[in-house]
């Protein structure tokens, strides 16, 4: 039987909770533990594109050409500084294509259509999102199979999950009634603080077992990396950040044994609805 991908999209519409950290982290680990895995840039920014060691000013063509123009994906697909995971780019062209697409039929399908030409080639593609609601985060969730949601574990961490998930309802009513949520990853944790403890309660309290027993704790190391164009494990393999993406990683790996399509998931499968009650 032909290998289909699992596409997860990697979002949350408050920036700076460790979103492009764990697309990269996650798609690393998986690929250097042998998994065929490809990273999609969905952000104008472009930081998962050089966290993976892409230069994204020279890459001749980017995400922007595969929606606008209808380029094939695997002519843009870049091989990374990690063997085994690939990485469609993202750069600044990127900013200005919500307003190119507005009168364009099925705009929010246009990712999906471009990844659909490379579900054979991959068994995990992870889609990087801007932090925002907008069309380019639409165009992921529609394309996914399932969301992992990067939560900070600060004060103001939970303001705006109601959106989150309100957006995540909209989606599955309208758009993709398989979408589920893959996972909640509690980011930036200082234990030395009541405040953490405080808020991963609070969040598994409305998530559940949704919630990932890994927390990424704050880490000056994982911070430097895409800085040096690396992802966590071949920058600082024994920092405590490469530790405990590696710790997620297996977590992520037990819940997906089998890769199948959402399709065919048993009744038993929990779905996004029952976790925005």
């Amino acid at each position: 039987m032909a290998q289909t991908a699992r596409i997860i999209s990697v979002c949350n519409q408050k920036g700076g909770v460790g979103k492009t950290s764990t697309a990269v982290s996650l798609s690393s680990a998986l690929a250097l533990e042998g998994h065929p895995t490809l990273l999609v840039d969905l952000d104008p920014q472009g930081n998962a594109t050089t966290g993976v060691g892409i230069d994204k000013k020279t890459a001749s063509q980017s995400i922007y050409h595969a929606l606008i123009e209808d380029a094939k994906l695997e002519e843009i697909t870049l091989p990374s500084c990690v063997a085994k995971l690939s990485a469609v780019p993202s750069n600044e062209h990127l900013s200005g294509l919500e307003v190119e697409l507005v009168s364009v039929l099925g705009r929010e399908s246009k990712l999906k259509k471009a990844l659909s030409q490379v579900m054979n080639s991959y068994e995990f593609i992870f889609i990087d999102c801007p932090p925002s609601f907008g069309l380019l985060t639409i165009n992921a969730l529609t394309a996914s199979h399932s969301v992992i949601i990067p939560i900070q574990c600060e004060y103001y961490a939970l303001e705006g999950l109601g959106q989150l998930t309100k957006t995540l309802r909209l989606v599955q009513d309208n758009l993709n009634e398989n979408l589920q949520i893959e996972g909640i990853v509690m980011t930036m944790a200082d234990f030395r603080t009541n405040l953490t403890q405080e808020v991963i309660n609070e969040v598994k309290k409305h998530f559940g077992d949704k919630v990932y027993r890994t927390v990424i704790p704050r880490n000056i190391r994982l911070s430097e990396a895409p800085g040096f164009g690396k992802p966590i494990f071949l920058y600082d393999k024994d920092s405590e950040g490469a530790k405990k993406y590696k710790e997620l990683t297996a977590e992520f790996l037990s819940r997906n044994q089998d890769i199948v399509s959402l399709k065919e998931a048993s009744e038993e499968d929990v779905s996004i609805s029952k976790y925005l009650t």
